[in-house]
């Protein structure tokens, strides 16, 4: 199974990259993680933020095999426990198809991204800055798989 994280944005902090990566490298061969960039659209004073949205949006979803399942991450979706996102691993395993999450850019999802989505995740109430959520992603998923594989990594 693979699992793709497809992000608006580039050019990340090196901290970002580098904690992303920690966990992304400890994923196992059948249980692959990856990250997918999407370069932000140009914004500036004068710009169509509701157009930039909906572009990126298009791009993030001309990043995705057309039979993935799609998770939106959002403020307003569903709140997971650990334990509830080792669950929803094995779902997808059993689902047989692979995923791909979408985080998206400074305004957020396009409307043709959330549509798309099967499911709404929402890591915090908060509203996260888009480079740290990378990292929590990729841990929260590493954590929730440990927790799959009575790896030790998960600690209650």
């Amino acid at each position: 199974m693979q699992v793709q994280i497809v992000a608006v944005g580039n050019k990340m902090p090196h901290w970002v990259v580098e904690g992303c990566n920690e966990y992304l490298r400890r994923f196992p061969s059948d249980f692959q993680v990856k990250l997918t960039e999407i370069a932000p659209l140009k914004r500036t004073k004068s710009s169509n933020l509701n157009k930039i949205k909906i572009d990126e949006g298009y791009k993030c979803l001309q990043a995705i095999e057309p039979s993935n399942k799609v998770i939106a991450l959002e403020v307003k979706g569903n709140a997971w426990t650990t334990a509830k996102l080792a669950q929803q691993i094995e779902n997808w395993k059993m689902d047989g198809r692979n995923i791909s999450l979408l985080i998206g850019g400074p305004e957020g999802l396009s409307d043709a991204c959330r549509e798309k989505a099967e499911l709404h995740w929402s890591l915090s109430p908060l509203t996260l800055p888009h480079p740290m959520v990378r990292v929590i992603v990729s841990e929260a998923l590493y954590r929730a798989w440990s927790l799959t594989q009575n790896h030790p990594y998960h600690r209650e």
